[in-house]
């Protein structure tokens, strides 16, 4: 039987970009200083024409790796790592299964072969899951410096015993160098709608981007001012756009793995 209440679907859709509006403006505000210090770090090591690495183990966490890598506007520095075991294209239920795997991150970083010279972004907005821990505590012990995204007050307020978390119960937030919070509040979506129990509407991919392209902007903007352009991907869709990437494509084509 239908209820006798009506929706106003229009007065939700406005609250959720209210909500998603308001969450970018304090990562823009408040996180000014760790993304400013994250981009002299990055814009450093483009300087030294060395990679940035990014990486997102979780199933949609793997987005915001996407999002500044291979992208129009984006670092061409920028290398991500695409690990196939937490892509929700080879099932969402796998993905989560192995994102809950201990030991699983470590076998990742290890792979990529990560040292002292190399800096390593980790994304995941709830910041607890045992790849990413494991994926930061080996970096970490190879040299590597390390710059997190991820909400803390997720982290913080997730059960010690939740089953996501790695053996040692800790938070990316307190493993990085430099610790950027993409501010997502605990169970991410944040839509109420009458007479319905569960939220809805995510907003942690928008928090995520948000974060990663502010770090660009601002690695560009020191880079500039330093007189250095960097070599930045225009949309192959755009005007020119595939013989402005193909002077850079051989620099970086057997360097970046999933180029």
């Amino acid at each position: 039987m239908p209820n006798d209440i009506a929706i106003d679907a229009d007065a939700l859709c406005q609250s959720y970009l209210d909500d998603i509006t308001a969450l970018m403006r304090s990562v823009l505000i408040d996180e000014r200083d760790p993304l400013d210090r994250a981009a002299s770090k990055l814009a450093d090591q483009i300087a030294a024409d060395r990679l940035v690495h990014v990486f997102g183990p979780g199933g949609h966490s793997n987005l915001a790796t996407q999002e500044i890598f291979f992208r129009a506007g984006g670092l061409m520095h920028v290398s991500a790592i695409l690990d196939e075991g937490t892509l929700l294209s080879n099932g969402a239920l796998r993905s989560m299964a192995i994102e809950r795997t201990p030991g699983y991150g470590k076998i990742v970083i290890a792979d990529q072969r990560l040292g002292a010279d190399d800096v390593l972004i980790l994304v995941n907005a709830y910041g607890i899951n045992a790849a990413l821990i494991d994926a930061a505590l080996e970096a970490r012990s190879r040299g590597a410096f390390l710059i997190g995204v991820s909400s803390r007050a997720h982290a913080e307020n997730t059960a010690a015993t939740h089953p996501a978390r790695h053996p040692t119960r800790q938070n990316l937030h307190d493993l990085v160098d430099i610790a950027i919070d993409c501010k997502v509040p605990i169970g991410d979506a944040m839509v109420s709608v009458p007479n319905m129990g569960e939220r809805i509407a995510a907003v942690s991919t928008f928090a995520n981007a948000f974060a990663l392209n502010n770090l660009v902007i601002r690695t560009v903007a020191k880079l500039v001012e330093r007189g250095i352009e960097p070599p930045v991907w225009r949309s192959g869709n755009a005007p020119g756009g595939d013989e402005a990437n193909g002077r850079f494509i051989a620099r970086f084509n057997d360097r970046v793995r999933k180029l």
